[in-house]
C-alpha cells in the first residue's frame, strides 16, 4: 500500500478532525520532492474523440511522474478509475488526482441556464438543481465543478451573462449561497458531494464593451459594493475553491493580482480553500503586457496567490527554476500544495481514491425519473411571462389548431443552451414541438414549419411561404425564436440585441395575417423586443430550458402551470441604452418621462430612458393586488428593527405564485446612492381570492454601504422603502434612521 494512504485508522478520518488532517498532510509533504510538490499545482485537460475519452500520451507520462495534481474534462466511472490508478499505483507517493468539470446547469440531466434559474427567484429550486447535478456528476468520478459563476453582469452584449444570476448584488449573493450548498452539501466526505468554485475573481462581468476576456476598470467603491459581495457570500457558504478571472482589473490581470488574491481573498477574508486559474490565464498575462514571458507570468501568479495552474503548464515548466533563482519561495509553493492536498483529504480520496468511480452508482444515478421531473419543475419556475394581451394565454387543449413556427420550434440541440456538460444535445432534450404534441395529443391540430434562419447575416426567406401557409390555416401562431445555443456563453459577445437572421422579418410577415401570435423566446441574454412588444399578443421568455424544456413550456402555454418567473436582469429597449440596470444612480439633471418636454436633462433624443422590461418584472395568468405599505415605526436606531408589511391579494382567476420584492433608497448620503436597491423578497402562493400579509424586517445593517472614506457602515438620514411586484411597480413608505437607538 502506498505511504500516502496510510490513514485508515478511522473510516471517517477526513470528517472533522482538523489536527489529524494537518498531521497527515505535513507528514506527506515532508516526503515530497520539490518537483512532486509543483506537480500538485498542475491541472491538465482531457479530451474526447469518436471512441470516447482520451488523454494525450505526454499527459499520461506526467501523471506517472507525479507531475499532475488534477485533470478536468475527464468523466465516467471507468475512465476516471483508469486515470486514478495511474496516479495512485504508478507514482512514488500515490497521491490521488482531483477530477474537475464545468457542471454549470446540470450534468446528464440539464436544467435551465443559470440566468434562467435566477429568474425563478426560488432559492430552494436552485439549490436542488445544483444538488442533483452533483449527484449525477460525482457518480461518474467527478470531484470538482467550476461553478457557480457569481459575476454581477449589467451588459447583455457579454455572452457570459447567461452563466450568472444577473445584475443585482442581493439576489446574486442569495443564489451564490444556494448553489454552493447544492454542490457541496453539508459534508464533503459524502460521495455525492463535490467541490464548488466561485468564479471569476473578480469583476469579469464588467468587461469593456461587453467583449469577452476584455479589460475592466472601476472604482474601489464599485468593486467592493457591487462585484465582490457575491464572492464573499460564496465564501461564507463554505465554497471550496475560487477561480481567477481572464480580465485585468485596473491594469493588473486578475491571475497576477496580489490585491485580489493575497490581500482580499486570503488576507481580509481568510479564505482557506483552493485558488485555481481559468484556462491558460497565467500564460495570457504575456499578451496582456503584464508579464515579459511565461516564466515571469508564473512568478507573478504564484506570488500573487494562485495555487493551481489550469492547462497552461507554466508552474510545472518554470517554478523550480524560479525557486533556484530565489524569485519564488518554497514556502509559497508549500502553502499552495497544502490547500490542494487538504481538498483531496476532505473528499476522502486518501482513504479511498476510487470511491467516486463506481459504475453501479453511475448507472443508478443517470437521469432518474425524479431528476427529470425536477428539471421540468425548475424550468417552469424559470420562465417569465413578458406580455399577455387580452389573456390569450393559456391556450385551449382542444378544438383549436396551432402553427408552431421558427428555427427553435423543433430544435433539440438548442434547448439545453451552452455549457451542456455531459447532456445529450441531439436526442434526449424535449423540443417545443414535442412538448406541445405530447400535451394536446390528438385534440389539437399542430402544424410546424421552421420558416426562418437564426444565423447571423443569413436573411434567407425561402421558408416564409411554408410558414405563412400553415399560419393561414391555424387559429394561433406560436413563434419559437431567439438565439442559436452557441450565441451565448463564453466567447459569444454581440454588438446587437436584435433577433438574428430572418426571424424578425418572418414575424412581421406573419403579423399581416391577423392571427393571434405568441412569441416563445429561447435566448441567453436580454434581447431588444420593441416590435414584438408592440405587435405580438403574448411573449414568454423561456431562456434555454434544459432537457425537459419542451414539456415545461407546454405546461405554461396550456395552463397546467401558472408562470411566476421574474427577470433577474433588465431588458433594454435598444442596445444603445446599455449598460442599463435598475439600481442606477440619479444625475443632477434627472429626466421625468411623464413630465413636460425637457431638453437639457439626462436623456436620449430618440428613445425613453426606461427599460422595456424592468428588473424583477414578470406577469402571471392571475392578478395580484397590493395594499399600501404599513411600517410599525417611523424611525429606527442602530440597534432597532423596523417591520414593513403589505397585504397581497390574488384578485384574478387562477391560483398563482408571486415574488414580493422589497427595495430601499437612501435619499442622501456622503456619496451618491442608487435610486433603489433590492433588500429582500418572498415568494408566496395565493389561491384565487386569497390574500396574505407579507412582512419584511429592516435593520441598520441592511442600510450599510461604503461611505466617502470607504468605511462600511450606515449614515443617519431619510430613506424610502418600496414593496411591489417589480422594481418599478411599487408602493412607497418613508422612514428615518437616527443616530441613537430608542
Amino acid at each position: 500500500m502506498k505511504s500516502s494512504r496510510q490513514a485508515k485508522a478511522s473510516s471517517n478520518l477526513w470528517h472533522d478532525n482538523k489536527a489529524e488532517m494537518e498531521a497527515f498532510i505535513s507528514d506527506l509533504m515532508s516526503r515530497m520532492t520539490l518537483e512532486e510538490k509543483i506537480g500538485q499545482l498542475n491541472l491538465l485537460s482531457s479530451g474526447w474523440d469518436v471512441t470516447g475519452p482520451r488523454l494525450q500520451d505526454n499527459s499520461k507520462a506526467l501523471i506517472k511522474e507525479g507531475k499532475v495534481g488534477a485533470i478536468f474534462n475527464a468523466y465516467t466511472a471507468e475512465y476516471t478509475h483508469e486515470l486514478q490508478k495511474m496516479a495512485v499505483e504508478k507514482t512514488r507517493l500515490g497521491i490521488p488526482l482531483l477530477f474537475g468539470y464545468d457542471v454549470i446547469h446540470g450534468f446528464r440531466t440539464i436544467f435551465p441556464i443559470s440566468l434562467g434559474e435566477a429568474a425563478s427567484w426560488d432559492l430552494a429550486a436552485i439549490e436542488k438543481s445544483a444538488r442533483i447535478s452533483a449527484i449525477e456528476a460525482t457518480a461518474e468520478g467527478l470531484h470538482w465543478t467550476f461553478a457557480p459563476m457569481v459575476d454581477i453582469t449589467r451588459d447583455p452584449r457579454w455572452g457570459r451573462i447567461s452563466e450568472g444570476a444577473g445584475e443585482d448584488v442581493y439576489l446574486g449573493m442569495k443564489i451564490a449561497t444556494a448553489r454552493v450548498r447544492g454542490y457541496q452539501g453539508n459534508d464533503l466526505s459524502r460521495v455525492d458531494t463535490m467541490l464548488a468554485t466561485a468564479k471569476h475573481f473578480a469583476a469579469y462581468g464588467q468587461s469593456q464593451a461587453g467583449r469577452d476576456y476584455h479589460s475592466t476598470d472601476m472604482s474601489e467603491r464599485e468593486l467592493w459594493g457591487t462585484y465582490l459581495p457575491p464572492f464573499k457570500a460564496a465564501l461564507d457558504a463554505g465554497v471550496a475553491s475560487v477561480m481567477t478571472a481572464f480580465n485585468d482589473l485596473n491594469g493588473i490581470p486578475a491571475t497576477g493580482n496580489a490585491l485580489l488574491l493575497n490581500d482580499i481573498l486570503k488576507g481580509q477574508w481568510d479564505f482557506q480553500g483552493l485558488v485555481v486559474t481559468d484556462y491558460t490565464s497565467i500564460n495570457e498575462m504575456v499578451p496582456h503586457g503584464f508579464a515579459r514571458d511565461e516564466k515571469h507570468a508564473g512568478e507573478l501568479a504564484i506570488n500573487a496567490g494562485v495555487d493551481m495552474d489550469m492547462q497552461g503548464s507554466v508552474f510545472v515548466s518554470h517554478l523550480k527554476g524560479l525557486v533556484d533563482e530565489g524569485k519564488v519561495s518554497v514556502v509559497k509553493i508549500d502553502r499552495a500544495v497544502r490547500r490542494i492536498l487538504e481538498m483531496k483529504y476532505r473528499l476522502g480520496l486518501f482513504e479511498d481514491p476510487y470511491r467516486y468511480s463506481n459504475e453501479a452508482r453511475q448507472q443508478a444515478a443517470k437521469k432518474k425519473p425524479a431528476f427529470l421531473e425536477a428539471a421540468r419543475d425548475v424550468a417552469r419556475k424559470s420562465m417569465v411571462l413578458l406580455k399577455n394581451e387580452g389573456q390569450i394565454l393559456p391556450l385551449k387543449k382542444q378544438g383549436i389548431s396551432i402553427a408552431v413556427i421558427g428555427p427553435l420550434g423543433d430544435s433539440k440541440q438548442d434547448m439545453i443552451g451552452s455549457w451542456s456538460a455531459a447532456g445529450d444535445r441531439m436526442d434526449e432534450p424535449v423540443s417545443l414541438l414535442e412538448g406541445i404534441r405530447a400535451k394536446v395529443g390528438g385534440d389539437v391540430v399542430v402544424h410546424y414549419a421552421k420558416g426562418a434562419s437564426y444565423a447571423f447575416n443569413d436573411h434567407d426567406q425561402s421558408g416564409f411561404a411554408e410558414a405563412m401557409a400553415i399560419a393561414e390555416k391555424s387559429d394561433v401562431i406560436i413563434m419559437a425564436m431567439g438565439e442559436k445555443w452557441d450565441m451565448t456563453g463564453e466567447a459569444a459577445s454581440r454588438t446587437s440585441l436584435d433577433m438574428p437572421g430572418s426571424q424578425q422579418a418572418l414575424m412581421e410577415a406573419l403579423h399581416k395575417i391577423g392571427k393571434p401570435m405568441v412569441l416563445v423566446l429561447m435566448n441567453g441574454r436580454p434581447l431588444a423586443l420593441n416590435w414584438a412588444d408592440d405587435n405580438v399578443n403574448a411573449i414568454l421568455e423561456t431562456w434555454y430550458a434544459g432537457t425537459m424544456g419542451g414539456h415545461a413550456i407546454a405546461d405554461i402555454l396550456f395552463g397546467d402551470y401558472n408562470p411566476a418567473g421574474k427577470l433577474p436582469v433588465t431588458f433594454p429597449r435598444h442596445v444603445g441604452q446599455v449598460p442599463l440596470y435598475y439600481n442606477m444612480k440619479n444625475t443632477g439633471r434627472p429626466y421625468a418621462s411623464d413630465g413636460a418636454e425637457q431638453k437639457y436633462r439626462s436623456r436620449y433624443l430618440n428613445t425613453l430612458n426606461d427599460p422595456l422590461y424592468p428588473f424583477g418584472y414578470g406577469l402571471s395568468y392571475t392578478q395580484f393586488s397590493y395594499s399600501e405599505v404599513i411600517l410599525d415605526r417611523p424611525s429606527l436606531g442602530p440597534k432597532d428593527v423596523l417591520t414593513a408589511t403589505i397585504n397581497v391579494a390574488n384578485s384574478g382567476g387562477y391560483d398563482g405564485e408571486e415574488v414580493v420584492q422589497l427595495y430601499i433608497q437612501d435619499v442622501t448620503g456622503s456619496v451618491t446612492r442608487p435610486v433603489k436597491e433590492l433588500k429582500g423578497f418572498q415568494k408566496i402562493h395565493l389561491a384565487v381570492g386569497e390574500h396574505k400579509n407579507v412582512s419584511f424586517k429592516i435593520s441598520a445593517k441592511d442600510l450599510s454601504f461604503y461611505r466617502q472614506d470607504m468605511s462600511y457602515g450606515v449614515e443617519a438620514g431619510d430613506f424610502k422603502l418600496y414593496i411591489g411586484t417589480n422594481s418599478m411597480d411599487v408602493k412607497e413608505a418613508r422612514f428615518t434612521l437616527t443616530n441613537s437607538g430608542t
